[in-house]
This record gives structure tokens, sequence and C-alpha cells, in this order.
């Protein structure tokens, strides 16, 4: 029976790891977010400094396009980041149901050895 402890330890484990990767995931979307807005904010700030809104005039600010492009390359890294945060959580969900078959068994199991003793002492 000891083996069905030890499952149970391992999917416990496993669960508590899958809620730190959500929460990692989460955290950096979030991070992601912060950055991309105080790109929009230097974006709007040079382009107010320069008078141009344009992104296709010629003289449009140099730093502005750079900040754009960091700006959309980070909000695409954030749809990455919430993809793998969904599929976390669909392994999460499929952890949590293996632990909750293991520990069903682990206590049937327990359940079966404390009559056995019962039978055995009476």
């Amino acid at each position: 029976m000891k083996s069905r402890e030890n499952l149970v330890r391992l999917k416990r484990f496993q669960v508590s790891e899958k809620h730190r990767q959500i929460l990692q995931l989460d955290m950096m979307i979030a991070e992601f977010e912060r950055m991309a807005e105080e790109l929009d904010l230097q974006i709007a700030a040079e382009e107010s400094k320069a008078g141009i809104s344009d992104i296709n005039h010629f003289a449009y600010p140099t730093f502005a396009k750079a900040a754009r492009q960091r700006r959309d390359n980070m909000r695409d890294s954030q749809t990455d980041l919430v993809e793998q945060k969904a599929r976390a959580q669909a392994e999460l969900a499929e952890v949590e149901a293996e632990l909750a078959k293991a520990e069903a068994l682990e206590s049937r199991d327990g359940g079966a050895r404390d009559q056995e003793g019962r039978t055995a002492a009476g």
C-alpha cells in the first residue's frame, strides 16, 4: 500500500507545481501588460513631441517606430503566455482528477486495512 501513498504524494506535488506554474504565468502576463502600457505612453509622448502620429509619414520618429515594434512583440509574447496558461490550466485539471482518484483509492485501501485490523483484533 506504500505505492499508493507515493502516488498520492506525487500527484499532490504535480498539482502544486501546476499551481506554481500558473501563478508564474499570471505574473509574467501582468508584467508584459505593464511594459506594453509603458511603451504606449512613450510612443504617445514621442508622437506628441514630434507632432506626427502617422506611422507612414517620412518624418515619423524612429524611437516611436522602435517602441511600437517592441510593444507589438510584447503583445505577441503575452498572447503566447495566455495560451500556455490555458494549457497549464487544462493539465492542472487532469492532474487534480488523477489526485482525486489516487486519494480515493488510498482511502478505500485504508478503510479495508482498518476493517481487517478490527476483524483480527475482535
